[in-house]
């Protein structure tokens, strides 16, 4: 090859590369599976702490997370699953501030442990007290962490919730007794009786996977109670994911990770829209 050949191979190369970098991917950086959180976490530039909030006489352990940004942000609630506070959570919502929102997980299971604590002091208790908390319970403790968030000074009042698993299902219920949030997200969460419905007001996110029939099987019917009412639902079921896909990414077969990607997609553009 002359050097005339090699000059014009190196500058081709370098459009390509230049091209490349100044074209980010459109599909954002999903969170953590369960294997990679504390790695995740400990390699995050954001800000999280613990904060303990304020409820009566319980006090509601938090983990917040802080976005990079230089002007206020909208807050997302982030609720757990079934299994309680984990690092898993805590990375999660460290990729929700990564999307540019305060991001405010609450232990739901606080105060109800030994010494008022939390998922920690429970141990393998933990499914057995979290059944104990009544919608009443759900709501009060998301609305103390809630207000909490959106009093920070780098907050916005806009709001959001998204929770998986038990979570999800919690997500939805508080879209039908916070008459202020402005989006919800369930994930493989069950949705709340007909008759509760007609009391949400923003609109509902919902992600499913494709094998995971206990709950996916109530998406048709939620969906008809939804259009019946005139209320916003946009449920997505992913072919061959499982339960707990977000968490479990490396299951079944790539469906899974397809699922997360694809899911997460859906959030970060459905919160972009509705926090706005």
């Amino acid at each position: 090859m002359t050097k005339k050949l090699l000059v014009a191979a190196a500058i081709l190369l370098g459009m390509i590369s230049v091209s490349l970098a100044e074209s980010p991917s459109t599909q954002p950086a999903i969170p953590a599976s369960g294997t990679g959180a504390k790695d995740a976490l400990a390699a995050s530039p954001r800000h999280g702490e613990w904060v303990d909030v304020p409820m009566g006489d319980v006090k509601i352990h938090t983990w917040v997370v802080y976005p990079e940004r230089k002007d206020k942000a909208p807050v997302v609630l982030v609720i757990h699953e079934i299994f309680g506070m984990s690092d898993w959570v805590q990375s999660l919502a460290d990729q929700v501030a990564a999307e540019g929102y305060i991001a405010v997980a609450p232990d739901m299971l606080s105060g109800l442990g030994p010494d008022g604590g939390g998922t920690e002091s429970l141990g393998d208790k933990v499914g057995q007290n979290i059944r104990k908390l009544s919608l009443d319970d759900q709501v009060k403790r998301l609305d103390a962490v809630r207000d909490y968030a959106i009093a920070l000074p780098s907050a916005t009042d806009k709001t959001a919730s998204i929770g998986f698993c038990w979570g999800g299902g919690v997500s939805f219920a508080y879209a039908t007794r916070q008459p202020k949030l402005n989006a919800a997200v369930v994930f493989y969460g069950t949705p709340p009786k007909n008759d509760a419905l007609a009391n949400i007001r923003c609109p509902v996110l919902g992600c499913y996977g494709g094998d995971d029939a206990r709950v996916s099987s109530t998406v048709d019917s939620t969906v008809k109670a939804m259009n019946d009412l005139h209320k916003q639902y946009d449920p997505h079921i992913f072919d061959g994911a499982g339960h707990g896909f977000m968490r479990q990414q490396q299951g079944r077969n790539g469906a899974n990770l397809k699922a997360a990607q694809q899911a997460w997609t859906l959030t970060v553009e459905f919160l972009k829209k509705n926090l706005q």
